[in-house]
This record gives C-alpha cells, sequence and structure tokens, in this order.
C-alpha cells in the first residue's frame, strides 16, 4: 500500500488549463492591437506621439503578465497569510488621493495617485484585494454566519469602508459596481437573505439621494431615458457610439480603417474602445469576442467548482465575476442599454491601473483552476 501511494504521487502534478489560459492571452492581445489602432490619432493630436497611449499600456501590461504566471502559481495559503498589509495597503492607497501632491485631480475626480511619472488608480487594486479578503473571512467565518455581529459584520464593514473611500473620490460608479460584485461573495458564502432584504431596503433611498445630489449623474439618467433630450451634451458620447457600431457592419471596416473613432466618439480609447472594435472587426468579430469570454467564464467557473476549498471557490467565483460583470456593464453601457458610467473594458480600456490588475486576477483564476491529477489522464 505504501509503495502504491508513493508511486501515486509521483505520478501526480499540477495540470494547467490550457483554454482557460488561452483565453486570457488571446483577450490581451486582441485589447492591445485595438488600443493601438483607437488611440493612434488621438495621442497623434494631443501628445504628438501615436503610441503615447500603447506604450504605456505595454510596460504596465506586461508588468501584470509577469505577476500573472506568479499569480497562477503561488500557495494561496501565503497569499492569505497577507491579507492584512493587502487589506491595510488599498485602504492607505485609496486615502492617499485626498493628499494634495500625490492624489491627482481630473474633472473633479480624485481617483488616481502619483507615482513618479505614472499614475495609478487604487481603486482598481479594491477589485482584487476585496474578493480576496472576503474569499478569506467567510472561510475562516463559514461555521458562524448565523451570527451576524461575530460572522457578517466584520466583511459588511470593510466592503462599505471602500465604498465609501471610492465614492469620496467622486467615482460613484465603481464604488456601487464594487459594492454589488461583494453582494455576491455574500451570497454564494451562504449569508442569510433576511440580511439582502434589509441591505436593500437600505441602499436604494441610499442610493436615489447619491445619484440626485449629483448633477452629472442625473444628466446621465435623463440621456438615458430621454435620448433626444441633449443629443449635443450628455446623450452625445453614446449616441455616437451607437452609431460607430452600426458603421462596423457584419465584416466591420478592418483593423486600422476604422474613421470614426478619429473624431465622432470623446474617449473612444477608453471607457468606450468597444465601440472602435465593432466599427473595424464587425458583427463577427464582435460574437468572436463573446466567445472569448465565454470560454473565459465557463473554464473559470468550472475550476472553481472543482475548487478544494471554500476560500478557493469564493475567491474563483468572486474574481471571475468581477471581470466578466464589468466586461458586459462596459459592452451595455457603450451600446446604450445602461446609462453612462465611468466602467472601463477588461484587457482592452486604455490605463494600465486597469490591465495589470485584471491580469493578476486571471492569475489566480488560472491557479485555482490548476489540479492534482495523473499524467496521462
Amino acid at each position: 500500500m505504501k509503495r502504491f501511494d508513493a508511486e501515486r504521487s509521483m505520478n501526480l502534478a499540477p495540470r494547467q488549463d490550457h483554454a482557460l489560459a488561452a483565453s486570457v492571452f488571446l483577450l490581451t492581445g486582441v485589447g492591445l492591437v485595438t488600443l493601438y489602432s483607437s488611440s493612434f490619432a488621438f495621442g497623434q493630436r494631443f501628445f504628438g506621439d501615436g503610441l503615447y497611449f500603447i506604450s504605456r499600456q505595454l510596460v504596465l501590461g506586461g508588468a501584470g503578465l509577469v505577476i500573472f504566471f506568479a499569480a497562477a502559481r503561488i500557495n494561496l495559503n501565503l497569499v492569505r497569510k497577507l491579507m492584512k498589509p493587502l487589506v491595510i495597503g488599498a485602504v492607505l492607497l485609496c486615502a492617499l488621493t485626498f493628499v494634495p501632491g500625490i492624489g491627482v485631480s481630473k474633472n473633479g475626480a480624485s481617483r488616481w495617485i502619483h507615482l513618479g511619472a505614472w499614475t495609478y488608480q487604487p481603486s482598481e487594486l479594491v477589485k482584487l484585494v476585496l474578493p480576496l479578503y472576503l474569499a478569506h473571512i467567510f472561510d475562516k467565518k463559514k461555521d458562524s454566519l448565523d451570527s451576524f455581529g461575530s460572522g457578517v459584520l466584520p466583511p459588511v464593514m470593510i466592503t462599505a469602508l471602500f465604498f465609501m473611500l471610492i465614492y469620496l473620490q467622486n467615482n460613484f460608479s465603481t464604488a456601487v459596481f464594487v459594492a454589488v460584485n461583494a453582494l455576491v461573495i455574500f451570497f454564494l458564502a451562504g449569508v442569510r437573505l433576511r440580511y439582502f432584504f434589509a441591505a436593500i431596503v437600505m441602499l436604494l433611498p441610499l442610493s436615489s439621494l447619491l445619484i440626485l445630489t449629483k448633477e452629472h449623474r442625473l444628466r446621465r439618467l435623463i440621456s438615458f431615458i430621454w435620448p433626444d433630450w441633449e443629443p449635443q451634451g450628455a446623450g452625445y458620447q453614446v449616441r455616437s457610439s451607437i452609431l460607430t457600431i452600426a458603421s462596423g457592419g457584419f465584416w466591420g471596416k478592418g483593423i486600422g480603417q476604422g474613421t470614426r473613432k478619429v473624431a465622432s466618439v470623446p474617449e473612444i480609447h477608453s471607457d468606450f474602445i468597444f465601440a472602435s472594435f465593432a466599427e473595424e472587426s464587425g458583427f463577427l468579430g464582435v460574437l468572436l469576442l463573446f466567445i472569448l469570454f465565454a470560454v473565459f467564464a465557463a473554464r473559470g467557473y468550472r475550476g472553481a467548482l472543482r475548487a478544494d476549498s471554500v476560500f478557493k471557490r469564493l475567491l474563483c467565483c468572486g474574481l471571475l465575476t468581477m471581470i466578466l460583470s464589468q466586461a458586459l456593464l462596459n459592452i451595455a453601457v457603450v451600446s446604450g442599454s445602461l446609462p453612462a458610467t465611468g466602467i472601463p473594458l477588461p484587457f482592452f480600456s486604455a490605463g494600465g491601473s486597469s490591465l495589470a490588475t485584471t491580469l493578476i486576477m486571471a492569475g489566480l483564476i488560472v491557479n485555482v483552476s490548476r489540479r492534482e491529477e495523473a499524467y496521462g489522464r
């Protein structure tokens, strides 16, 4: 028996989910090509360098890929031991956005901090750290979830803290997005439904108040409900985006051949990059993009279901849901199906903070999907 167990252990090794990893690499590659095409004219016009955005994306994306490979192989128990420093570090980075000389303000929003010649958006780090923390704490407290004080209140307080820090940066859409994705992990962990009903009763009037007290949020909501209300104002970007998507037809105009990206859609290289992709790749390209995300989702959730611990299951599901819901939300906004928000398209939108964080999240998903299987099976 001992000999059999020894031989069996020698024939076991962590096996990589190649389809999952391939979907990550393909999404990253397509995203970089799309960013290059959509940002060249804008970079040339405003920065005198058509490679301005893609060069920065390549640097941070390259760093993200290095950490992706590390995250895909790191012992997750080591990550759990670093949970307190990770949470405290994310809180401090979010708080630094309010410090004069360190925080960077653009268009009335304080969402970035200076890192030498670069800027970083700490709210992107929260999308990684909060699911990590929630998966960790719910695994530790899986036997005490019936008690609100000891089982549910600690993760509620950390989630609320991150929500307030991001909201105070004048980033309401990201704050709500992070909080909703946190609630998904609460649900998957088995938190009682009565707590969700209580949260809904409190959050609905609060959310309405937060929307109505800011003019730009109210204008976006009105322009979504009534598209002809301000066609050259709040509704211009989305209307132009819809026309750009429609102009791609079935086959698309070809990579680099899009014309509406030059001046028709503001910030098309950022939150509205999907419009540029649809114009140049057409319906067929959009269909292939959805297939890529579907493969990423199917293989990722498959790995989560096969995980051998509550922590791994919650972590994988939480990170996957964060990435996929962000992609669906962005595409829905760009196509006019939801009111405009400031949520970027994962793997595509300009912003090294977003790409690097997404790659780290994908690396942890790949990590969970690796299983001990016998060679040759």
